[in-house]
C-alpha cells in the first residue's frame, strides 16, 4: 500500500514553536527526512522507531542533491511509509516544497503540508517588533538573497524594494548583501535606512545586530559568520 507524506514546518528551531500538529506527524511518522536547522532537540519528538534522515542544505557545504531528497520521499513513501519531510521555519517560503511535491504527484503519492513559523515572524518577536504598522509599514515582502548558483538574483524589483512603507525580510542574503545595498541605494534607499541582522534565530546562541543598510553592508563585505541569518529592514527595524 503506497504511503503518505507530511510536509512539516518545524519553524526557526526552538522545539516550543513547533505546532500540536507538526508534533503529532513526528511522533505517527516511520522515517523522517530532515533540514540541518530542523534537527537537535525538534527531531526528540520524532517516534523513537522512525528512520532519521538528514537531507539539510547549507551554503557552502557539501548537501544532498534536489533530486536525490525528492527520490528518498518517493522510495519510502512507495513502501507504505508515513514519511515526515521536516523543513526548517515554513517550507512553502524558499524551502524547496514545490520540487518535493511535484516529484510526489508524479509518483501517485497523496501529501499534506502544515505550516511553521517563520524566521521572519521569529526574529521580528525576539526583536520586540511588529512586521507591519498601520500608515508606516503597510506590507510586507520576502526575498531571497541568492539564485540556485548562489549568487544575487539578477530579476530582483529594486523599486519594490525600495518602497519606504514596506517591511523588507532578506532570507540567506548575507554573502550577496553588500552588492544587493549598493543597488538598493543606487535605486533611491536611504543609507541610514533602519536593518536587523537576526542570526540563530530563536535559539540559545540567537544575536539581534540593529544597525543601518549602510553600516551592515559595510561590516559583511569583510566579515561572514557561518550563523544562519535574516536580515529586515524598513522604518520598523529600528529600537523599539
Amino acid at each position: 500500500m503506497t504511503g503518505f507524506v507530511s510536509f512539516v514546518g518545524s519553524g526557526p528551531g526552538d522545539p516550543e514553536l513547533l505546532t500540536l500538529k507538526a508534533v503529532d506527524r513526528l511522533q505517527k511518522a516511520e522515517a523522517v527526512l530532515f533540514d540541518d536547522l530542523s534537527a537537535g532537540q525538534i527531531l526528540e519528538h520524532a517516534n523513537k522507531e522512525a528512520d532519521l534522515v538528514g537531507v539539510g542544505k547549507r551554503a557552502g557545504r557539501p548537501s544532498p542533491k534536489q533530486d536525490h531528497v525528492s527520490q528518498l520521499l518517493v522510495d519510502y513513501a512507495k513502501e507504505g511509509a508515513h514519511v515526515v519531510r521536516l523543513k526548517s521555519g515554513d517550507g512553502g517560503i524558499f524551502g524547496r516544497l514545490e520540487e518535493e511535491i511535484t516529484a510526489l504527484k508524479q509518483a501517485g503519492i497523496d501529501f499534506e503540508i502544515i505550516p511553521g513559523v517563520t524566521s521572519a515572524s521569529a526574529a521580528a518577536a525576539a526583536a520586540r517588533i511588529p512586521l507591519t504598522r498601520r500608515l508606516v509599514a503597510r506590507r510586507v515582502q520576502f526575498v531571497t538573497g541568492h539564485d540556485v548558483a548562489g549568487a544575487l538574483p539578477g530579476d530582483l524589483h529594486l523599486q519594490s524594494l525600495v518602497d519606504p512603507g514596506a517591511t523588507t525580510v532578506l532570507f540567506m542574503p548575507k554573502r550577496t548583501f553588500p552588492e544587493l545595498a549598493e543597488k538598493l541605494f543606487s535605486a533611491g534607499l536611504r543609507r541610514d535606512c533602519p536593518a536587523l541582522l537576526a542570526e540563530n534565530v530563536s535559539h540559545p546562541d540567537q544575536t539581534l545586530h540593529r544597525t543601518t543598510m549602510e553600516k551592515l553592508a559595510t561590516q559583511l563585505a569583510s566579515d561572514v559568520s557561518a550563523a544562519p541569518g535574516i536580515i529586515l529592514f524598513g522604518e520598523l527595524a529600528e529600537s523599539p
